[in-house]
């Protein structure tokens, strides 16, 4: 990749700006960031991109994708990271319909890639049980054949918005004999099939992100079934390093540093500012450099797609790097809004409390990130094993 951008990929760049601009709006940021109409502000805005040709700019051409380069991938992500623009929700676009597009039907192509391509439908992951996490092949949700349906007991759990869910895509044991990898099916069930229930997981930052979802003698056709059974779980490892991958928060950490500088520059009830404070310059220096590296880290896991790969190995060292920086940013975030525990005269009230209440869930819920996605621990022994060549004693 060559850091200087040609007049074509310049002419991209204003051409991104331009639509952020006009289309994320204050009003519609606001309505993103609030629980009570984050589900529908965030369909509005990816039908926006959608409309635009840009939600799905992972995907292949045929399946209706961008054909962009590594490089216009790496300006719009800065450009959607500088605008304070969220992502896609990355559970149906950037998980479930990788997997579909290289290992579904075309039945199952044609039914689901358009409507998750236009947001018309809500995707949620079932691959977490209660004695099932990090070591996800010991998943005990079973499915037993009947005639040309699936019956399905069992419990997923730290399902992320499946309160919001209209399918599921789901990990189950259609075998018992041999090793655990070996049977395990991917199958996509309807929410609303009879036997579901919810149960909302109020998390440490006083959100409802996360659920548990129940499934008694749950219905679901065979012809649901993504690929072979009995071979899910080399869809699912597929699937995971597009998960690990999408987060490396490159975007976040990017929109959030921008912010923390920001406001960091901004006189606290105290009469000084945070950015004079030669400790807390030098920490956002590192992170801000960390950042950077992350980023041109992605950039080379973007090239080698492009040329015909996937995520590999890669995606691990993406999950690991990216969760920690996360996190530190996070920590950033905390301090400032620590420093502004007094509100100056001429601060912005409603901006402070905003802010203060925002560090302090982000914070908080933020603990998971190196958890969710495959523990951090994991990612450390698969880079050992095939990076390094090393093996557990």
């Amino acid at each position: 990749m060559h850091a200087k951008f040609s007049p074509e990929e310049l002419a991209f760049q204003e051409e991104v700006r331009g639509f952020m601009r006009d289309n994320f709006t204050p009003e519609l940021a606001a309505r993103i960031h609030h629980p009570k109409t984050f589900r529908d502000a965030s369909i509005e805005w990816q039908k926006l991109l959608d409309g635009k040709g840009w939600a799905a700019n992972g995907w292949p051409v045929k399946h209706g994708g961008t054909g962009w380069s590594a490089t216009q991938k790496y300006i719009y992500t800065t450009e959607l990271a500088a605008a304070g623009a969220p992502d896609v929700v990355p559970m149906g676009i950037k998980m479930v319909a990788p997997v579909l597009y290289s290992y579904g039907s075309e039945e199952q192509k044609a039914r689901f890639l358009p409507i998750t391509k236009s947001s018309d439908i809500w995707w949620c992951q079932g691959y977490s049980e209660p004695g099932a996490g990090s070591d996800l092949a010991a998943l005990q949700t079973r499915a037993v054949r009947d005639g040309d349906d699936y019956i399905i007991d069992g419990t997923k759990i730290w399902t992320t918005f499946a309160q919001y869910a209209d399918w599921i895509f789901c990990l189950v044991r259609t075998d018992n004999t041999g090793k655990p990898q070996q049977g395990i099916s991917f199958l996509l069930i309807d929410m609303k099939t009879p036997g579901i229930t919810v149960s909302p997981i109020i998390s440490v930052d006083d959100e409802h992100h996360l659920n548990e979802v129940n499934f008694e003698n749950v219905r679901v056709p065979v012809a649901n079934r993504i690929g072979e059974e009995n071979q899910g779980w080399t869809y699912a490892k597929a699937l995971l390093t597009y998960e690990r991958t999408a987060l490396s928060g490159v975007g976040y950490c990017k929109r959030k540093l921008t912010n923390i500088r920001q406001l960091a520059n901004q006189v606290s009830a105290s009469g000084t500012r945070l950015i004079d404070d030669s400790d807390f310059r030098a920490r956002l220096a590192d992170v801000e450099m960390e950042v950077m590296a992350l980023e041109f880290l992605e950039l080379r896991v973007l090239s080698a797609i492009d040329s015909g790969g996937a995520p590999g190995m890669e995606s691990s060292l993406l999950k690991l790097k990216g969760t920690e920086m996360q996190q530190a940013v996070q920590s950033l975030q905390w301090d400032v809004a620590a420093g502004f525990g007094g509100i100056s005269p001429d601060a912005d009230d409603e901006l402070w409390e905003s802010e203060g209440n925002r560090a302090r869930r982000e914070y908080m819920f933020g603990r998971a990130c190196t958890i969710f996605g495959g523990s951090n621990e994991v990612q450390r022994n698969i880079i050992a094993k095939f990076a390094l060549g090393l093996s557990a004693r």
